[in-house]
This record gives structure tokens, C-alpha cells and sequence, in this order.
């Protein structure tokens, strides 16, 4: 079976962090531009979407992102080097682990397999909601029986 995957940017990691104007893109935006930029030439161009996030909670953990896709386990990655020097190489190493985490039925990611940069910056493994068809549902809803 064949589910949508994507990975969830925070745009508003790091706002302003650097030249304290308002209107100056975010950590976050840069990262998202470096990542679409990437995504364009690359294999996941048509299988895995980039979407921006305005906030994922994990504010002191700047820059974020996660990896979706239902059915598997949602990984949030944070304190993501955003600066001139490491954003392409950020930005290539969120699409590699976005590879992977495509091609595993579960979306389980070993430690030893992940890029070094998100290595250690996994804040948070989220296991999947198990998928549920329709046949399965309760006629009423919780909300219903009120």
C-alpha cells in the first residue's frame, strides 16, 4: 500500500532570532526554502510533500521538523543548524532520512542508519495510530451517545 508521506516544517522556529526584524524569514522558512529547493531534482520530487507547519510546541528546539505518513511512526527532529554554512547540507540530510523512513513499512528508523546530523536530535518517536477501516467503526460516535 502506498501512503502519503511528508515532512512538516516549522516556519516560525527561530523567528527573527538573527536580525530581530519582523518581516526577515525565520530559521524555519530558510530551511523550508533549502528544502524545497532540493526536493525538486530529487527522487522524492513525487512521493514525499514538504508542507510548512506555523508551530509544532517545541519552540526551544529550533529549527523543527517531522516525519508522516500514516500508519508509521512520526518522528520530530529538532535543533536543526540553519546557518549559511550547514543549511544544504540540514536540508540534504532531512531528505535522506525522508528516503528512508519512506521505504520502511513501519517508518522505524534505526539510530545506526539515519544521517549523522539526526543522529541525536530525534525529540520525539510518536508510534503510529493503528489504521482502522470502516467496517471496524462503532455506528455511533462518542460524541453521538452525549
Amino acid at each position: 500500500m502506498n501512503h502519503p508521506h511528508a515532512i512538516f516544517v516549522c516556519t516560525t522556529c527561530g523567528k527573527n532570532q538573527h536580525s530581530g526584524h519582523k518581516d526577515d524569514p525565520s530559521d524555519g522558512d530558510r530551511l523550508l526554502a533549502q528544502l524545497q529547493t532540493l526536493h525538486q531534482n530529487s527522487s522524492l520530487h513525487s512521493t514525499v510533500s514538504i508542507q510548512p507547519v506555523k508551530c509544532m510546541g517545541v519552540c526551544e528546539q529550533d529549527c523543527a521538523i517531522a516525519l508522516v505518513s500514516p500508519g508509521k511512526r512520526t518522528y520530530l527532529f529538532g535543533n536543526l543548524p540553519t546557518d549559511a554554512a550547514r543549511i544544504e547540507s540540514t536540508a540534504s540530510a532531512v531528505l535522506e532520512c525522508a528516503s528512508q523512513y519512506q521505504a520502511k513499512v513501519d517508518g522505524a528508523l534505526a539510530y545506526g542508519d539515519r544521517p549523522e546530523l539526526l543522529k541525536t536530535r530525534v525529540l520525539a518517536r510518536i508510534p503510529p495510530l493503528p489504521l482502522v477501516s470502516s467496517q471496524e467503526l462503532p455506528e455511533k460516535s462518542y460524541a453521538a451517545q452525549r
